[in-house]
């Protein structure tokens, strides 16, 4: 697990980055300017239990293209769920609150994610455990409205112009973020090489 000083505003980005490409990487940069951190933690996962693992490449091999595709040192690529014995965010996000007791966590979600959110394992734990920044991707701008997690957490939303004070909230407490959007997506690029032969 990456350090950070107590007092520290962190994201975390968890994914399979299976391959990680840059529409991640824009998530995690507009994640660190609008959300005001002072880390990212890109938390690379040993795999989705929502996805199947058949495609899935070594985790090795998604770290070492994280580290490839990664050049702010603000961003620290860390694999630690691995020695978690599991892959239940609601369980991470319990440990790093247990661990890291002084610093203000956010988690940071693509808006496509929030489509199934609700089919996550103790999801309203999660968004009861850290503040939520919702990034903005291609065709989800106007789904994520009707998404169970909007619905049931309306109350708790933050606008994006108050982004920067969301790590300084007692949860829950989320906020759209609109900007740039990338139409990369793992899994049209896992698509192609397929295509390919690579």
């Amino acid at each position: 697990m990456p350090h950070a000083g107590n007092g520290m505003a962190v994201g975390l980005l968890g994914g399979s980055f299976n391959p990680p490409h840059e529409g991640h990487l824009l998530v995690a940069e507009i994640a660190l300017r609008r959300l005001g951190l002072d880390q990212l933690w890109w938390m690379v996962t040993p795999g989705n239990p929502l996805k199947s693992r058949s495609e899935l490449a070594p985790l090795s091999d998604r770290i070492a293209m994280s580290e490839k595709l990664i050049h702010d040192p603000r961003i620290k690529i860390t694999a630690f769920e691995k020695t978690l014995g599991g892959s239940y965010t609601a369980d991470t996000l319990a440990f790093v609150k247990a661990r890291n007791p002084h610093v203000h966590f956010i988690w940071v979600m693509g808006a496509d994610s929030l489509k199934t959110f609700h089919l996550w394992q103790k999801w309203k734990t999660i968004a009861s455990t850290f503040p939520i920044a919702v990034i903005d991707r291609p065709g989800a701008t106007l789904s994520f409205l009707s998404s169970k997690m909007a619905r049931t957490f309306d109350y708790a939303r933050i606008d994006e112009d108050d982004a920067g004070t969301l790590w300084k909230r007692p949860s829950p407490a989320w906020t759209f973020i609109h900007g740039p959007r990338s139409a990369l997506s793992s899994t049209a690029i896992r698509a192609a090489s397929n295509r390919n032969g690579t």
